[in-house]
């Protein structure tokens, strides 16, 4: 857990106290959410004015501890101290949204419909006239994020390697830790195996994977694609930076017999040599960084073979909210996800033929992330309720902090912020189209972008 503590120190102002630490969080393991940062009144007041009108102006109720509050429609937010709330917020931003809620300052009686209200209405949330001001509240990514070949293997430890039983308790059977693909919705738990297992199976497709392929994977997960590729007779290699990861890929790939056909690494994208006949990489593009982008598709280039395909599933986001978060500190890359970008389609595109590579098919399919993600929440939930994620050393916070990460997540998707897309990418000089008679996201789930989610006809399990 101390892989995902912050070392930045709170702001401060002079001749203001700093409060006491929340009770109930550790402020050893948990500094800048156990003590409310020190803001000057006027920069406070300013704060709660500008929350308490971008809430006034949404679907969202508004409780405060005496019973009165703002709005008559939509999912209730619950303020238990809105000193420290709106003090964070003044101070740290969506950041202090954040700790807000890992502190236990505010909760909602439905977290994923509170922050998909906030998250679909984002751009307007603070007045136009004033996003000049920005700045004042929102911080710059640390340098120790940035990912270099030092600090990206950093950045994956504090992710990656909290704990391989930590992810077990929520992802299903298959270890999967990226969006499923599903015949109809509302998905089921029962049918998040398959969900994977198609996704899988689409994006090898897309990549030609088949008997003999020389196949690379950037970023192994727990091995659940390699296991699929070299049931198919492909040659693999899959390369990681966590070693918990790649510790049970091993072993899963050893138990099933597959050990002389699938080679698991510990082993940075850029040190990767060789020819491939195909390359997938399944969202692994946002731990890279748009200042490395240039090196990982000039890796994906300088490895793809003649005639070869690149496979890459991605989250992505609108161009324009891409360029203005770029360079922003947020409460995910602060403590979950340190040293993310998520780029967007446009980028990928760009980048991709700034190194003689073309889009070949894209397809996206964002609802199905919302649902996976809704799938994982639950099932981290019902492990909580049974104590199951204390019994494995997390303590409080850390389970709300979870909590609110898987929720924030849906929350992207539902609200079309997020999208998820399966690209193909091609050697421009090719000419090559997307693999023979592979299917949209759409074709193959029902429910193309979501438009159907309804749908439930076929067998999903």
């Amino acid at each position: 857990m101390s892989g995902l503590v912050s070392d930045r120190t709170t702001a401060t102002a002079p001749g203001i106290p700093a409060p006491a630490p929340r009770a109930g969080v550790d402020p050893a393991v948990w500094p800048d959410a156990a003590r409310v940062p020190r803001s000057s009144p006027p920069r406070t007041a300013v704060a709660r004015l500008l929350v308490g009108r971008a809430f006034a102006r949404l679907p969202l109720r508004v409780r405060l501890p005496d019973g009165s509050g703002s709005g008559d429609r939509g999912p209730v937010l619950r303020l238990h101290d809105p000193r420290a709330f709106h003090r964070r917020i003044a101070v740290d931003g969506l950041i202090g949204f954040g700790e807000s809620y890992m502190a236990g300052e505010w909760d909602a009686d439905d977290l994923v419909g509170v922050l998909t209200v906030l998250a679909a209405n984002a751009t307007a949330l603070v007045p136009h006239g004033l996003q000049r001001l920005r700045r004042a509240w929102v911080h710059a990514t640390p340098d120790r994020q940035r990912n270099t070949p030092d600090g990206a293997r950093d950045n994956i430890r504090r992710h990656y390697d909290l704990s391989n039983a930590l992810f077990a308790l929520f992802l299903d059977d298959t270890m999967t830790y990226s969006a499923g693909l599903f015949r109809g919705f509302p998905a089921e738990q029962a049918t998040l195996a398959a969900a994977q297992h198609r996704k899988i199976d689409r994006l090898l497709d897309l990549a030609g994977v088949g008997e003999g392929t020389r196949l690379l994977e950037i970023g192994t997960g727990w091995g659940e694609l390699a296991l699929r590729a070299a049931g198919r007779g492909a040659r693999v290699l899959t390369v990681t930076l966590s070693r918990e990861q790649r510790d049970l890929a091993q072993a899963r790939i050893a138990a099933a017999g597959l050990a002389g056909k699938a080679a698991v690494e510990l082993r940075d994208y850029r040190e990767v040599r060789g020819r491939f006949d195909a390359v997938v990489s399944v969202e692994m593009i946002e731990a890279v960084g748009a200042e490395f982008w240039p090196e990982y598709f000039g890796t994906l280039a300088r490895v793809l073979a003649p005639g070869g395909r690149i496979a890459l599933q991605a989250i992505t986001m609108a161009h324009d909210r891409m360029l203005a978060t770029h360079g922003t500190y947020t409460w995910i890359g602060k403590y979950v996800f340190p040293g993310g970008l998520i780029p967007s389609s446009q980028a990928i595109e760009r980048e991709a033929a700034a190194h003689g590579l073309r889009v070949a098919g894209d397809d996206g399919f964002g609802p199905h992330y919302a649902e996976t993600l809704r799938l994982w929440r639950e099932r981290f939930t019902a492990a909580d309720d049974a104590g199951e994620v204390a019994a494995l050393g997390f303590d409080a916070t850390f389970r709300r902090m979870w909590e609110f990460y898987l929720a924030y997540s849906e929350a992207g998707f539902r609200s079309r912020y997020l999208d998820v897309r399966q690209t193909v990418l091609t050697r421009a000089a090719d000419g090559a189209g997307p693999a023979d008679g592979a299917a949209s996201p759409g074709a193959m789930a029902g429910t193309g972008t979501g438009t159907d989610p309804g749908r439930t006809d076929g067998d999903d399990r």
